[in-house]
């Protein structure tokens, strides 16, 4: 297995048999949600898609996996997704076929999607890899499984010498236990589950991995553990360990 980064996005591809393309977390319609709170921002929409477009010419993928959260409004959908969805999945299937995994953001998204292109919410496994958006716990056929979710839009705070701290999509690979996650019992002794967590491909949606690991607030990352875990940027530089990057007093 092959690992590609392409922080443009950010956005990866597996590479075994088949190159995935793997995104997390686009929020889509986001910016309509902002407004009903009070904070108006012009539609990204556009800006975000071409992006996507711009990732897929790059990597050259057999396949686009969208892990979750494509759209951004609970429970309902509204105007802007209504309106923006179809041209946005229309776009993206012209290039290269599409696998969808519904996230706890993407009710009734299934109405712009077409046949085949839906996957299980608690996950699947394509080319040898498990995938899931990472609100649930996996199913039992994703044992033994590296598995790559989003859900948790992972965000790194790095401070420079003089004091300025910049914020940074960031993955996190971790291993997590599988019998807590409910995989079958005679695959529980094979050692921990690998996970990695991808960051939001929305360029206004992070959480920090200090609030990840203190406050875990999933089935996988109250799984996870934490003095194996490691941090990484979007281009795959390796930070070092959780531990080194974030205390248990932080968040």
């Amino acid at each position: 297995m092959k690992i590609e980064f392409f922080p443009g996005g950010p956005a990866i591809v597996i590479e075994n048999e088949e190159r995935i393309l793997v995104i997390a977390d686009l929020h889509f319609g986001i910016e309509a949600d902002l407004a009903s709170h009070g904070l108006h921002f012009r539609s990204r929409s556009e800006a975000r898609l071409e992006r996507v477009l711009r990732i897929i010419e790059e990597s050259g993928p057999d396949r686009l996996v969208l892990l979750g959260d494509v759209k951004h409004s609970i429970p309902a959908l509204t105007w802007q997704e209504y309106h923006e969805m179809p041209k946005i999945l229309g776009a993206l299937r012209k290039k290269v076929p599409l696998a969808v995994f519904p996230g706890n953001h993407d009710i009734g998204i299934s109405r712009f999607l077409q046949p085949g292109e839906v996957c299980p919410a608690d996950g699947d496994v394509i080319d040898g890899t498990g995938y899931l958006h990472g609100h649930m716990y996996p199913a039992p056929e994703l044992a033994g499984r590296l598995l790559v979710i989003g859900h948790h839009h992972p965000l790194v705070s790095l401070r420079d010498e003089v004091g300025c701290v910049l914020q940074a999509p960031a993955l996190i690979r971790a291993g997590a236990d599988a019998k807590k996650l409910g995989f079958p019992a005679p695959l529980t002794g094979a050692g921990p589950v690998p996970v990695l967590f991808m960051p939001a491909f929305n360029e206004i949606a992070g959480y920090d991995v200090a609030k990840i690991v203190n406050d875990p607030f999933s089935p996988i990352s109250r799984c996870m553990d934490k003095e194996t875990a490691e941090i990484l940027l979007a281009d795959g530089t390796l930070l070092g360990p959780l531990r080194a990057v974030v205390s248990d007093e932080s968040g």
